[in-house]
C-alpha cells in the first residue's frame, strides 16, 4: 500500500497529462482529490502519510487496524498500541493480516466507501480482484450496503463525470471510443447493476456502449433486439427496462424511422437483452420509472401526435394496463423534453416545464397536487438540458440556476402529504464548472 501511495505521489504531475480519465479537483477545503485513471478511484491527498510500524517479535496474535489519522497500529491482546521501528518502505503489508475467512474478509471489504476501493486493490491480489472482478459489488447487494453514484455528461464535454453522493468528489470516465457521429449526436442512458448503458447513432446504426464500474473501462454492446432510441427506461434492481422509441428500418443513416412499441429487459450478469410483451401504443419521447413492482411508461408521441395516458407493466400478470389521462393537465409545448419524472418512496414526481412547479401524482384520483416551485430553470429550454432524478429517499434536479446562469444541484425529500413548500438542499454552489445544460444523467446504487 505505502509503495502504490508513494508512487502516486511522486509521479502525478508527470502522469496527470498523459492519462486518460484523469481530473484533480476539490470542494472540501484542504482536500485535493486525484483520480487514478488505471483503477478509476478517488484518491484523498489531504489525510495524513500512512505509518508503518513493526509487529513485536512474539507469537501472540496481532491485528491491524487503521484509525481516524490513517495509522497502520498493531493491538496487541490487551489492546494497546507498539511500534518499535520504521520497516522498509516496501514492506508488504498483507503479511500482518491475520488469516480471515474469504466470506468474512468480503463482508468487511464491501463495507469500505466505494470512492476508497483503490486502496483495497494496493494490499494484495485477491483484494485487487475482488474489487475488478465485481464481486466486491454482489457482497454490497446481498447485505443491502449501497452507495448512489450520479454519472452525468454536460454540453461542451467530451467526456462523462461521476459524481459521489454529496457532489463533494468528482473523477473523470476514459474517453467513450467512438465515432464522431455517436459522439455529437442525442444520446439516451440508464444503469443496470454496475453498468451504464449508453444508447446513440453510430454512422451505421444505433448502437449501445457499456460502462462498467468495477473495470473503469467502455466496451461496445450488447445491442438491443431491436434498436432504438427516444426511448423510456427504468431500473429496478440490477435489471433495466426500456420501451418505446424510433427504430430506424433499413440500416444506416437513410433509414426509415418507426415508432415502437416493443419493450426489453438488460441482465448485467449475462450482458443480454430479453423481450417484454408489447405495449398497448407506439410512443416515442416518452419517459419510464419503476412504481409499486410495476414499469411505468408515460407520455411521449406517435402518429396520431400528443399522448396523455401512461400505462404499466404488470410482472405477475405479464401484461401491460393503460391509464387513460395521466397527464390530461399538462399544458401542450411544442418541441417539449419527454416528462421530467421520478419516484421517491414509491411516490411519483413530476416536473411542469412550463411553470418550474413540482407536482405529485395522485394514484386514488389519477391526478396531480402541486407541491412548489423547484430552484432550476426547466422552462428554459422547455424541459431539456434538465436532469431530474430519484436520488435514494431524495430528489435530485439538475440545471440553469434560477437566479444565474450556472448549473445548480439541488436535492429535497419531499412530502406529498405536506402543504409547505418542498425544502431544497443546496449541494453546489458553482465550484462544478459545467454548462448548466445536461445532455445524459443517470444515477447508479452500487
Amino acid at each position: 500500500m505505502s509503495k502504490g501511495k508513494e508512487r502516486v505521489t511522486e509521479e502525478s504531475d508527470e502522469q496527470d497529462k498523459e492519462d486518460d480519465g484523469e481530473d484533480v479537483t476539490s470542494h472540501q477545503k484542504g482536500i485535493a482529490v486525484y483520480d487514478c485513471s488505471k483503477n478509476g478511484y478517488w484518491v484523498d491527498f489531504g489525510s495524513p502519510q500512512s505509518t508503518k510500524v513493526n509487529s513485536q517479535k512474539s507469537k501472540k496474535r496481532s491485528i491491524l487496524l487503521c484509525t481516524d489519522h490513517q495509522d497502520w497500529l498493531e493491538l496487541g491482546s490487551s489492546g494497546s498500541s507498539s511500534g518499535e521501528s520504521e520497516k522498509p518502505q516496501d514492506a508488504d503489508y498483507s503479511t500482518y493480516i491475520p488469516s480471515l475467512s474469504y466470506e468474512l474478509e468480503g463482508l468487511i471489504l464491501a463495507r469500505f466507501p466505494r470512492s476508497e476501493f483503490w486502496k483495497i486493490s494496493f494490499v494484495n491480489k485477491r483484494f485487487a480482484g475482488v474489487v475488478k472482478s465485481g464481486e466486491i459489488f454482489k457482497i454490497r447487494r446481498e447485505i443491502g450496503f449501497k452507495e448512489p453514484l450520479v454519472f452525468m455528461l454536460a454540453s461542451g464535454e467530451s467526456c462523462w463525470w461521476a459524481f459521489d453522493q454529496g457532489f463533494s468528489s468528482r473523477r473523470r470516465l476514459p474517453v467513450l471510443p467512438s465515432d464522431m457521429c455517436f459522439t455529437s449526436g442525442d444520446k439516451e442512458s440508464l444503469c443496470a447493476g454496475t453498468h451504464l448503458l449508453v444508447s446513440g447513432r453510430e454512422i451505421e446504426g444505433i448502437m449501445i456502449w457499456r460502462y462498467e464500474l468495477s473495470m473503469n473501462k467502455w466496451y461496445k454492446g450488447p445491442s438491443m433486439i431491436n434498436p432504438r432510441c427516444l426511448f423510456a427506461s427504468a431500473t429496478c434492481g440490477t435489471s433495466a427496462f426500456v420501451a418505446g422509441g424510433i427504430a430506424v428500418v433499413g440500416g444506416g443513416m437513410s433509414g426509415t424511422q418507426v415508432v415502437h412499441n416493443t419493450v426489453e429487459r438488460y441482465d448485467p450478469e449475462t450482458r443480454s437483452w430479453t423481450l417484454l410483451p408489447r405495449m398497448k401504443k407506439p410512443r416515442k419521447l416518452c419517459s419510464g420509472c419503476y412504481m409499486d413492482n410495476r414499469f411505468y411508461v408515460i407520455g411521449g408521441r406517435n402518429d396520431d401526435g400528443e399522448l396523455t395516458c401512461g400505462e404499466f407493466f404488470d410482472p405477475e400478470r405479464n401484461q401491460w394496463t393503460v391509464i387513460t389521462g395521466m397527464l390530461k393537465d399538462n399544458p401542450v409545448l411544442s418541441c417539449h423534453s419527454p416528462p421530467l419524472i421520478a419516484v421517491v418512496n414509491n411516490e411519483l414526481y413530476s416536473i411542469e416545464a412550463s411553470s418550474n412547479q413540482l407536482k405529485v401524482y395522485l394514484k386514488n384520483s389519477n391526478s396531480w397536487k402541486q407541491l412548489g416551485s423547484v430552484p432550476v430553470r426547466a422552462d428554459y429550454n422547455r424541459g431539456w438540458g434538465v436532469a431530474f432524478k430519484s436520488f435514494g429517499d431524495e430528489l435530485l434536479v439538475i440545471g440553469a440556476s434560477t437566479v444565474s446562469s450556472s448549473m445548480a444541484i439541488y436535492t429535497c425529500r419531499p412530502e406529498p402529504q405536506s402543504d409547505g413548500l418542498p425544502e431544497w438542499k443546496l449541494l453546489d454552489n458553482g465550484k462544478i464548472q459545467l454548462s448548466h445544460f445536461i445532455m445524459n444523467c443517470s444515477v447508479m446504487v452500487a
